[in-house]
């Protein structure tokens, strides 16, 4: 039987060409499509690292403070105290621009064992940062003012790059050099992975350093966490202290709204392209049907043929139903080559998983079409009556 199909197909070649274009052109925009979802959805599921609920940032220009490195420490000492003092407040934390949800960026390089890691967010927080976001930490410790004045600069850094640099073994008291390995810095705690950029972009290597008096005139963002009944008139109360203080411009965001807007920036442009692809697999779905539909009416002859000597309504519509899933398996087999080159070459460094995934659900995907799309023409093909058809040829 399938002999005689694969013979039906090859005397069709030609007429089959549009089938098999249709097929292959679906399968590589399916495989696009499950692979982004797939990518995002593997990255959704993975756990933040820390807790954004009830955490303000306070963005402030410290320009008109004293320079003076001294007098400067005191003065962040005495606002801290005077935040925490605060009923509504829980955790107060100086931080650099670039924490979660922000659009600032910060990066830089480690050396360890000769080899260089580059693109490390780097967060350069205060003390109590970890109270401020829930931070777990897995191993080891965090900052402590102690840590101001050891010899080498304490660190801490994430799960994920802690086993990238010394795999199984704990990082915890370990030394590892900067960029140009001129300098040592020792890693003191190991803090599970942390998401900063969104909940469906994967996690950064990142390290936190601890703010000191020096680098404090360049920190800009202040982080706290307030408690459950901190509302609106607190937020104005807050406001019009800092700007006092400050003496400068300040602007208060609630880290939950900046995530809602930071994963925003993912899931529209992932909708657009999923409408798009959506009007394509309808167009292609509908033009399988009216070639399915226009093969039928051309070979009524030959079905009608075959019900008079025997052939059952059954064997006539499975053998529509075999010639189209055929079809569908020679263009299939032709996106796999395609799409199998993408974990091959490690393209746009995803895991191989992401694609085979997506290979897997695109295959599924246009077979069910494939079939979906044949099952009625194949019925009227079952329902044609050999005398009306032989009549007709």
């Amino acid at each position: 039987m399938y002999k005689h199909l694969f013979k039906l197909i090859w005397n069709k070649r030609r007429q089959n060409f549009l089938f098999l274009s249709e097929i292959l052109i679906s399968f590589l925009v399916v495989f696009a499509v499950f692979s982004y979802l797939t990518y995002y959805y593997k990255n959704y599921i993975k756990p933040l690292g820390f807790d954004y609920n009830r955490v303000w940032s306070v963005s402030y220009n410290g320009d008109r403070l004293s320079k003076n490195a001294d007098s400067l420490g005191i003065f962040y000492t005495n606002l801290n105290k005077a935040l925490q003092a605060m009923p509504e407040i829980e955790a107060v934390s100086f931080s650099s621009s670039n924490y979660p949800y922000s659009s600032s960026f910060i990066s830089t390089g480690l050396t360890q064992g000769g080899k260089k890691f580059n693109n490390i967010s780097d967060f350069n927080v205060g003390d109590d940062y970890q109270k401020v976001w829930s931070v777990k930490l897995v191993d080891g410790r965090w900052f402590t003012p102690e840590d101001l004045i050891s010899k080498n600069k304490g660190i801490v850094i994430n799960e994920t790059f802690s086993k990238e640099l010394f795999g199984t073994a704990k990082a915890a008291g370990k030394l590892i050099g900067d960029f140009d390995d001129k300098n040592k810095f020792k890693i003191i705690g190991v803090v599970n992975d942390f998401k900063a950029n969104g909940d469906f972009l994967p996690a950064n290597n990142v390290m936190f350093t601890q703010l000191d008096t020096t680098n404090l005139k360049w920190a800009s963002t202040l982080l706290i966490k307030v408690r459950e009944t901190a509302g609106a008139r607190f937020e104005s109360k807050l406001y019009k202290f800092m700007a006092t203080t400050m003496r400068s411009a300040v602007e208060i965001q609630h880290v939950d709204e900046m995530r809602d807007a930071k994963n925003k920036e993912t899931i529209i442009p992932m909708l657009l392209f999923i409408i798009v692809a959506g009007f394509l697999i309808i167009n292609v779905a509908l033009g399988l049907f009216g070639v399915l539909w226009y093969n039928i009416n051309k070979r009524k002859g030959e079905i009608g043929l075959r019900r008079a000597i025997g052939a059952s309504g059954v064997s006539v519509s499975t053998q529509m139903v075999l010639e189209s899933l055929i079809l569908a398996t020679i263009s299939v087999l032709i996106g796999c080559f395609f799409a199998v080159q993408f974990p091959l070459l490690n393209v746009f460094d995803i895991a191989s998983s992401v694609y085979l995934i997506a290979i897997l659900l695109s295959v599924l995907f246009i077979y069910t079409l494939v079939i979906a799309c044949s099952l009625y023409p194949g019925r009227q093909a079952a329902a044609i009556h050999p005398a009306v058809a032989l009549h007709e040829d």
